[in-house]
């Protein structure tokens, strides 16, 4: 039975830890010494210290500044490639009893429109997204143990695992939901649930508990302890994140990192993905309202200091971003994106419906379509995929950490990311990016060294030309 006195997170978050980590990095922001050693040791692409991260973050020595995105660029060219996994989130509902002060869906909001999906309703939403292209899903819903018990989350995602729509199937089903029971985590895992995504929003626990005045989610402990349950009830891939706006930023990176060390630490498996979000416009949501808000050139930063510190580790920016944040940071780090996304409940099926009304939890940036989007990612030279073949195989938690530390994912990887986007071709493109398309497979075939996998994945793509389709990518 979890306690709810437990002291646990500010132990593992230690709000002391992070102060001096803070002034530390102030100390030394100019030490060139200092910050070239811990560049230096980076490029053995095992990670640094959150410590060592602050230093980071705090330089402003423009010389170093580049050697820092350099290196990001290059740890990121080592473990991902040119590979950029596509996904969409998928809200079932916005109901919510939880209090959060810069989220539209909380509990006093009582303009915002209110909706549940029911299951036939799901499908309508998956077959819309399958009709796009997508093959891996975010699933996003409110607290509210009455109207989304964990019954109908699994309900749900049964639903969306059965349905075959023309050469349409999701593949993945990964999880968004407040911190739970490792009871309610270990029927999620029987689910077949990919990662499972809880953001901290902030680790300063002052700030937590004002952001989170009334509702569940008030409970900090309860709340930053949640990963530790997941993982006990045999979660091995957990996403993590803060929104980026709410709090000071300095302190929420090294935070994010220190849990990033602790779960590192205590199940040998640190967190399958990071994301980034920055606080965006909502329903009864001013970000102006919150002074905490970062520049470009600092989230940029913070995305390269994260592909340093955390190198194994997935990252993921949102439709939330602009086009061109999207295209600044790409390189920097991130790994995944969402496309094409819809974030209020019921978007995709009548997506025209939902255009004017106030059922989304943020305003999205980048509106663009999915072949756009993918159009977009070749252009620059990107591999986009949909592959989910990992966790279709079993290479999950420590499995996948190991041949992503070893940096030997890309042999898995970069033929099934090639096999998708084939398949995404053949099936969805606009004539344009199918020819683009393509021409990037052809070439990025070549490049396989091993004789044996370019064949086979020559193989495979003339089977997908003539309408045949292998669920294991």
């Amino acid at each position: 039975m979890y306690n709810k006195k437990s002291k646990k997170a500010e132990e593992f978050i230690s709000h002391e830890e992070i102060l001096e980590t803070l002034e530390y990095a102030k100390e030394n922001k100019n030490n060139r010494k200092l910050i070239d050693s811990i560049l230096e040791r980076a490029k053995d692409c095992k990670g640094i210290s959150h410590r060592e991260a602050a230093v980071l973050l705090e330089c402003d020595l423009e010389d170093e500044k580049e050697k820092m995105f350099n290196l990001a660029m290059d740890i990121k060219e080592k473990f991902y490639g040119n590979r950029i996994v596509l996904f969409a989130p998928l809200y079932l509902s916005n109901f919510c009893i939880n209090g959060c002060v810069y989220c539209p869906y909380h509990g006093k909001n009582h303009h915002i429109t209110r909706k549940k999906l029911t299951q036939e309703e799901i499908k309508k939403e998956v077959i819309a997204l399958q009709d796009l292209g997508h093959k891996r899903l975010a699933l996003e819903t409110g607290e509210d143990p009455v109207n989304n018990p964990i019954e109908y989350i699994l309900e749900s995602i049964k639903t969306i695992y059965s349905i075959k729509h023309k050469n349409g199937a999701i593949r993945r089903v990964n999880v968004n939901i407040a911190a739970t029971t490792v009871e309610n985590y270990r029927k999620l895992k029987e689910a077949g649930i990919g990662t499972y995504i809880l953001f901290q929003e902030t680790y300063n626990k002052e700030s937590y508990e004002k952001l989170h005045p009334t509702g569940p989610k008030h409970d900090y402990a309860y709340h930053t302890e949640a990963m530790d349950r997941a993982m006990e009830a045999g979660i091995d891939d957990v996403g993590m994140g803060v929104l980026f706006g709410l709090n000071m930023y300095k302190y929420d990176l090294v935070g994010l990192l220190m849990h990033a060390e602790h779960l590192e630490a205590t199940v040998g498996v640190g967190p399958h993905t990071i994301s980034v979000p920055r606080i965006r416009p909502a329903d009864d949501i001013d970000p102006k309202a919150f002074s905490n808000a970062i520049s470009d050139e600092i989230f940029q930063k913070i995305v390269a200091i994260i592909r340093i510190a955390v190198p194994y580790t997935g990252m993921i920016i949102s439709t939330r971003e602009s086009k061109a944040t999207r295209e600044k940071v790409l390189h920097l780090g991130v790994s995944q994106i969402s496309a094409g996304s819809q974030t209020s409940v019921g978007g995709y099926y009548h997506k025209e419906d939902h255009e004017h009304d106030n059922s989304s939890q943020f305003d999205v940036s980048d509106t663009r379509t999915v072949d756009q989007v993918i159009n977009w990612l070749i252009e620059l030279g990107y591999i986009p995929s949909f592959c989910t073949a990992c966790y279709r195989s079993g290479r999950t938690g420590n499995r996948f950490m190991k041949l992503v530390k070893s940096a030997q994912i890309g042999n898995c990887c970069t033929p099934n990311a090639l096999m998708t986007l084939d398949e995404y071709l053949q099936d969805y493109a606009e004539e344009d990016t199918k020819e683009k398309g393509l021409k990037l497979i052809a070439k990025e075939a070549e490049k396989i060294e091993n004789e044996s996998v370019r064949n086979e994945l020559k193989h495979h793509l003339e089977q997908i030309e003539n309408g045949q389709r292998d669920l294991r990518f």
